[in-house]
């Protein structure tokens, strides 16, 4: 795609916007990002644009940013938003952040989606390739924007890149050498009209445009993800902690098989694995796979497992402190991700819940909360819908903030017992994403004396 010269609107100024914005200009197009958020939330990604000597608007839309060849849509932009609807009105084309970086790199794509696990699988999956030799760099949904790495990686390196679903809602052309689905649950049903044929089908769309060249990786104890896919010239691989896998990666015995066209390989124990828990023995499975399909070999597969330590804000050990052990798992922002957590610990649990609610139902976790949680403390716009939910199973208290969770959390729990920040909703009502809320709750847990 060429833009000397052309005029490029990019929607949102932060990470992605920014990303997209910075390589707009670098390959000598004219990018103007606008941004509804008042100028004192947009601070820092002010500063970069200035600092860039990129044009700019927040606190509001104008007419200004309907000028453009066509518009790059940032994640946190909804579909059916006022400002989309106009650009569709006027027939100017919409693309992602994610398709846009994707037209200008060339390396190959290991594109990650799935409604849980996709941060820890990216992180695995680039710290393999690393790890052994081969060059690749984590972006997307994680860390960098897509668009600040593309032009620093050659034909034969890889990004991992973690893809949400919003991420996906504007592709065209986007085509990844690799697609893997994790796992599809109930998740952002509030952007999907309380749809949840909408969101699979929001996921589904990263394999649209492979072929007979490209790979798709899918849970086939899914069965919301195997059953969608009609894209029959991809090449299908599973992977399952269930059941023997004829092309693919297994669970047998604890330990991780590979499997195709009829040999078994044996590569590793889930011993062997840093990280643990049953949801990360599936997301090691789904990079096994692709691992085996690059090339690496079982010993690396098995160096790469057990050096890697997991992902900050994914079930987090923070401290002990006389007895509690203290753990953030703020990127647990729907109702699936909490039943992992709750069922990754044997000890009593004072849990964490609540935020901006993306149309959860809390049946999933009923059994589990009656089963390991002591009490709840309830923040966030969503705090009334928790209270009334479980006060009937468990004690909920209804709190204004997280240093006020983890300050009473801590006089309640009795040793030898977990204090879980869990909260099974997305942080944009009190925070600017779940990394500052996982940030807030950890500094509250360290100043504990």
């Amino acid at each position: 795609m060429t833009l000397q010269g052309k005029k490029i609107s990019i929607l949102g100024a932060v990470r992605s916007g920014i990303g997209a914005a910075k390589l707009v200009k670098r390959i000598g197009g004219i990018p103007f990002v606008s941004d509804l958020s008042p100028r004192e939330i947009l601070s820092d990604s002010i500063s970069i644009l200035e600092n860039e000597q990129i044009d700019f608007e927040v606190g509001g839309h104008t007419a200004k940013v309907f000028e453009c060849d066509f518009v790059i849509t940032s994640p946190g932009v909804p579909s059916d938003s006022a400002v989309i609807n106009e650009f569709r009105k006027r027939n100017i084309e919409i693309i992602s952040e994610v398709e846009f970086a994707a037209q200008h790199c060339n390396a190959n794509i290991i594109s990650i989606t799935g409604t849980n696990g996709k941060t820890t699988t990216t992180s695995l999956m680039n710290f393999t390739l690393n790890t052994s030799g081969i060059r690749s760099s984590a972006a997307g949904n994680i860390g960098k924007a897509f668009s600040e790495v593309v032009d620093q990686l050659d034909k034969d390196d890889y990004v991992s890149l973690e893809t949400s679903s919003f991420q996906l809602d504007h592709i065209k052309f986007f085509k990844p050498k690799f697609s893997l689905i994790l796992n599809i649950t109930p998740d952002h049903l509030d952007r999907y009209n309380n749809s949840f044929e909408s969101y699979i089908a929001s996921k589904i769309v990263i394999t649209k445009n492979q072929n007979k060249d490209d790979y798709f990786i899918y849970n086939a104890d899914d069965p919301n993800t195997f059953s969608s896919v009609n894209n029959n010239a991809v090449n299908k691989y599973a992977f399952s902690i269930k059941n023997k896998i004829d092309n693919g990666a297994y669970l047998e015995n604890g330990t991780l098989v590979f499997s195709k066209n009829g040999i078994e390989e044996s590569v590793c124990s889930t011993n062997d694995l840093f990280i643990k828990g049953e949801h990360n023995i599936a997301n090691a499975l789904a990079v096994l796979v692709v691992a085996k399909l690059i090339g690496i070999s079982n010993e690396l597969i098995k160096k790469s497992f057990s050096e890697f330590k997991g992902v900050e804000h994914r079930l987090e050990f923070v401290r002990e402190l006389n007895g509690i052990t203290y753990i953030n798992d703020s990127k647990a922002t729907n109702v699936d991700s909490v039943w992992y957590a709750l069922r990754s610990f044997d000890r009593p649990i004072y849990l964490i819940l609540g935020g901006k609610d993306k149309g959860n139902n809390y049946d999933q976790i009923r059994e589990l909360v009656e089963k390991n949680v002591i009490k709840i403390y309830a923040i966030g716009s969503s705090a009334q819908k928790v209270y009334e939910y479980f006060h009937s199973l468990r004690p909920v208290e209804i709190k204004n903030s997280l240093e006020e969770c983890v300050e009473t959390a801590t006089r309640d729990a009795e040793k030898n017992s977990i204090l879980l920040l869990s909260p099974a909703c997305a942080s944009f009502d009190m925070f600017q994403n779940y990394e500052h809320r996982g940030e807030v709750f950890k500094e509250a847990v360290l100043k504990l004396q």
